[in-house]
């Protein structure tokens, strides 16, 4: 196995330990995690620390695996596959978990799962006719906007918060608008190639 891919792989891992401190109930094994308070107003969970520097670290194999494999020609299906698995697994998933825990309103994941499994039926549709569907640049900006925003918020919004200015929310949201614009790029440019001979 490639390095790209063990960096994927392990991305994987790092997302479900990720899962696991967001939504563990440690409660139930008489466990609580420990809080601070930062400035005299801010509560951070060491759960949420924690869970915010394993997110950094595996947001930094995502620009890497596919940086390494490119330069390298380590481009793999396998590579591809479990590379689109893990981004999935780790964005979605704390999405999920974070409106879960009341820390993002419950409509973000809703529309970036579906915006997810809009976009992949066409690349799908696209693919089985010989077409390779390009990331737009909207996506891009959408998937930088949504690391830097779910860091934040895994931070409490630090230090921005000391301010009262929500930048954490505030990017997580431009990243879902962006997420539903680009979203219909990708049907406006494929539409003809999708709808062909139906």
């Amino acid at each position: 196995m490639n390095l790209p891919n063990k960096l994927t792989l392990g991305r994987i891992f790092l997302s479900i330990i990720i899962l696991l401190l967001l939504g563990c109930p440690v409660y139930m094994f008489g466990f609580s995690w420990p809080e601070y308070l930062l400035g005299g107003k801010i509560v951070i969970k060491l759960n949420y620390i924690i869970a915010g520097i394993l997110f950094v670290i595996a947001s930094l194999t995502d620009m890497l695996d596919g940086k390494i494999a490119r330069k390298y020609n380590m481009v793999t299906d396998f590579g591809k596959m479990m590379d689109a698995i893990a981004d999935k697994v780790l964005v979605n998933g704390v999405l999920i978990l974070l409106a879960y825990n009341h820390n993002l309103p419950v409509i973000v994941p809703v529309v970036v799962i579906l915006r997810d499994t809009v976009v992949d039926a066409i690349k799908m549709a696209s693919g089985a006719k010989g077409k390779v569907v390009a990331a737009s640049k909207a996506g891009k900006v959408k998937t930088a906007c949504m690391m830097v925003g779910l860091t934040l918020v895994l931070f409490s919004n630090i230090p921005f918060e000391f301010f009262g200015i929500g930048v954490g929310k505030g990017l997580v949201l431009l990243a879902t608008c962006l997420s539903v614009y680009s979203g219909m790029e990708y049907y406006i440019v494929n539409k003809d190639l999708i709808f062909k001979n139906i």
